[in-house]
């Protein structure tokens, strides 16, 4: 078949303006829903009064104190652990080849969150408390980290040595993620098990996801932690292109399957520990996200990644801003919605890829 001059490269341009296309209509729908969730809740904002405090010439005083200490932070949590969670599944169903890979099906996040209130109970990184902001204050957010990142790295090893042992197939991977994610659920129970009634309430609160108990401290070291592994998963797009046509083929090609394979892992278990340690479990968000935005903009992971990190900050903003009035004036936790939603919309998934 032979094309006219320029033909080639002419499609080729069209086909890198429509994904794009896609990811700059992303992120003006995240702006947008930014503004609209800083707008929203228990006390309405006008928008036009949202955009005067945002530049600093607020009108009202009491306004100013619910966007800038309340709505804004709780919506930038949302913003950075979706964003974060989103591009970790999608490198982590990439390196490992499993398109039910996240770090929530592999029980990654249970091993972080188990790692996390070992710290809080045990190691008395978190305060104990009944106030309504939260249940748990974290105080030493390093700590809870360190061992959040320790038993999350702890998970993702048992799995890469499993799937050595028995082959990496998705099976084989998935089998082992349920099998841990009960190990560390039981191990979670037994700590909750010996705890007094406070903290056993605290824990149980703990445990539901939510991104309305992130401070700005506390978000500003998500934010860095999250930005700079992302970045870097983002920066091995062409290496999980390669590795998706298969290991040998990417060995051929240069790329060191083995030491990008293991750094991926290592680099999202980092975003899950750090997001686990400070808001609790959110599932599904992985899962969901990097198969809708394959299916609309194919998966090519130069604009896989980033397209998964605003549609992941999207669908987590969203999911916060809805979780806000279905129970209202109750707030229901944001892990609930995600659980929710995420469970249908990945069997759709399932079953129109099948039909196709």
């Amino acid at each position: 078949m032979h094309f006219a001059d320029g033909q080639i490269p002419l499609e080729y341009t069209r086909y890198i303006n429509r994904k794009l296309a896609f990811i700059g209509g992303s992120i003006v729908l995240l702006g947008f829903l930014l503004v609209v969730s800083v707008s929203l809740g228990a006390a309405n904002i006008p928008l036009p009064d949202v955009f005067l405090a945002l530049v600093g010439k607020a009108i009202s005083k009491r306004f100013e104190i619910i966007i800038w200490n309340i709505r804004l932070p709780q919506a930038f949590a949302a913003m950075v652990a979706g964003s974060g969670l989103a591009v970790a599944g999608a490198a982590m169903q990439a390196i490992l080849r499993n398109p039910l890979g996240s770090p929530f099906t592999l029980g990654i996040s249970h091993a972080a969150g188990f790692g996390a209130a070992f710290s809080i109970m045990i190691l008395g990184s978190g305060v104990m408390s009944s106030a309504s902001v939260g249940a748990v204050t974290i105080s030493n957010p390093y700590i809870t980290t360190l061992m959040a990142f320790f038993f999350s790295l702890v998970a993702a090893g048992v799995i890469i040595v499993v799937s050595k042992i028995r082959g990496a197939s998705p099976e084989t991977m998935v089998l082992t993620g349920i099998a841990l994610a009960s190990l560390f659920t039981a191990g979670t129970m037994l700590l909750q098990y010996f705890a007094d009634d406070v903290q056993l309430a605290a824990m149980v609160f703990w445990t539901f996801g939510d991104v309305a108990r992130a401070s700005w401290g506390e978000l500003s070291v998500m934010a860095i932690v999250t930005g700079m592994a992302t970045a870097y998963l983002i920066g091995n797009a062409w290496n999980y292109n390669a590795i998706e046509a298969g290991d040998e083929t990417a060995k051929g090609l240069g790329v060191r399957v083995n030491r990008v394979r293991l750094l991926g892992l290592f680099t999202s278990s980092l975003i899950t520990a750090v997001v686990v340690s400070f808001l609790g479990i959110i599932g599904f968000v992985g899962l969901v996200c990097p198969h809708i935005v394959r299916r609309l903009i194919g998966g090519d992971h130069r604009f896989l990644m980033p397209a998964t990190l605003v549609v992941g900050s999207i669908l987590l903003l969203g999911s916060d801003t809805a979780a806000r009035f279905i129970l209202a004036p109750h707030l229901l936790p944001v892990s609930v919605l995600t659980a929710f939603m995420g469970a249908p919309v990945f069997i759709y998934l399932i079953l129109r890829g099948y039909r196709r």
